[in-house]
């Protein structure tokens, strides 16, 4: 098959995607279950991909809860972003020598 065939079902799935809300949704959404529901979504969603790809990412579950409890630490201080990243990077990567 063409590669032009996969990048038109690509483009028209992503249009539906945007489209289909706008199309039902043209007033203000009121409820703030519902509001607050949309508003969770992408957290979720990203925690529940982020996560699992975590925990599996190297060879050692000890070295990844190692990385992961520096990242949290650092996160809770409210260090920038870059520094919470490259620290449990680095943390995960000495872990995985030791462990």
């Amino acid at each position: 098959m063409s590669i032009a065939v996969y990048i038109l079902v690509m483009a028209s799935v992503t249009y539906l995607i945007r489209m289909i809300p706008f199309t039902f949704f043209r007033k203000k959404i009121k409820s703030r279950f519902f509001s607050s529901f949309l508003y969770y979504i992408p957290y979720a969603v990203l925690s529940a991909m982020t996560i699992p790809a975590i925990f599996y990412s190297t060879g050692s579950l000890a070295a990844s809860i190692a990385g992961t409890a520096a990242a949290v630490i650092l996160a809770y201080m409210e260090l920038p972003l870059i520094v919470v990243a490259l620290s449990a990077s680095g943390t995960a990567f000495l872990a995985g020598f030791f462990v």
